[in-house]
């Protein structure tokens, strides 16, 4: 029996040669019954495309380029992995390969662009972690070249494909459950003004106090990781009250702390164990990105639809190399949900 072919797997499944190859190509397109009947044809029959001859007929390597950034802490770096792990896969799914490469900075970043356009014939990038005044966006926007990034272009004027998660919603479904809960005195514990995704995590927090009439919190501003979260509920639970009695009536420190990230809320945890405080007793924590570490220590988190992200950035890349762009660039901004556990 020889190698099977798109003809072959029409025949198994009854359908088309056409109907075959939009499965592979245009999947949207067909019906959910008829892509399930033929991707089932294809399973049983062992057949996969001609990748070289389809190359040859769209001048497409199938290749997408990814900038994989220094690598940070052991928890928040999980968020990254899951998001590569999820874009490979379903690239894979529409026979298009995720090509890694690193860079020290944005210049760095974007002469890597130049490179691979030139001895790869990249496809097109998938961009993370977008900044105020993204040298990387600027670039490839003025030559036109095919890309989306996850992660929205804060602050500036131009604007290009891309997909994120609305971090204000999820901090504020964190400071509205702790409304609830009967918290009034609930601090913020973020990164430095000037990243967006950290402002929009510190404004839908103060949208949850400004809505309960609680008036601005208390907030620390340090670099992520579990000691900076340690060092910022020790500071915010010092300027509240009176030592060894952080949570006397009448004093100001904070009852709950809302993280910008699940390695903050370790760092807020850890600090208030050491001083006696019970996490989910006396006090509440939750983080952000409901980490498997948060899952383990039971820890409350927001968490983020990551494979969702991952998937949108593809379908989008995909539409723009096959012409099918929307006039005005896509955005897709998705909601966090909110884990609740011990603390």
């Amino acid at each position: 029996m020889g190698r099977p072919t798109l003809n072959s797997v029409a025949e198994a499944a009854a359908v088309s040669r056409q109907t075959v190859s939009n499965v592979i190509n245009s999947p949207e397109v067909v019906s959910p019954e008829t892509r399930e009947r033929v991707q089932a044809a294809i399973e049983k029959l062992g057949y996969r495309p001609n990748t070289a001859a389809r190359q040859m007929r769209t001048t497409r390597s199938q290749i997408i380029g990814l900038c994989i950034p220094p690598s940070g802490n052991g928890v928040s770096g999980v968020v990254l992995d899951q998001f590569l792990h999820s874009l490979t896969a379903t690239a894979e799914r529409y026979d298009h390969r995720i090509m890694l490469f690193t860079a020290a900075d944005d210049e760095a970043e974007t002469r890597a662009y130049a490179d691979l356009i030139a001895s790869v014939g990249i496809d097109g990038f998938v961009l993370t972690s977008t900044h105020h005044d993204d040298l990387r966006t600027r670039w490839l926007l003025e030559r036109e070249l095919p890309f989306v990034s996850f992660g929205r272009p804060w602050g500036v004027e131009d604007t290009h494909p891309w997909v994120d998660v609305d971090g204000a919603a999820g901090t504020r479904l964190a400071t509205d459950h702790l409304v609830r809960q009967g918290h009034r005195r609930i601090a913020f514990v973020g990164w430095p003004e000037g990243s967006g995704s950290g402002d929009d995590r510190r404004a839908g927090w103060a949208a949850g106090l400004a809505a309960a009439g609680l008036g601005a919190g208390p907030q620390v501003a340090v670099f992520d990781g579990v000691e900076g979260g340690r060092s910022a509920a020790a500071r915010l639970l010092d300027a509240g009250g009176p030592a060894g009695d952080p949570f006397l009536p009448g004093t100001g420190a904070p009852t709950a702390f809302v993280c910008a990230s699940d390695s903050l809320a370790l760092g807020v945890t850890a600090e208030l164990r050491d001083r006696g405080i019970r996490p989910g007793a006396d006090a509440a924590v939750i983080g952000f990105d409901d980490t498997p570490t948060a899952s383990v220590l039971g820890l409350s988190s927001v968490a983020q639809p990551i494979a969702d992200v991952a998937a949108e950035c593809v379908r989008q890349l995909r539409g723009i190399l096959r012409g099918e762009a929307p006039a005005e660039p896509a955005t897709t901004l998705f909601t966090p949900h909110l884990v609740l556990r011990t603390t």
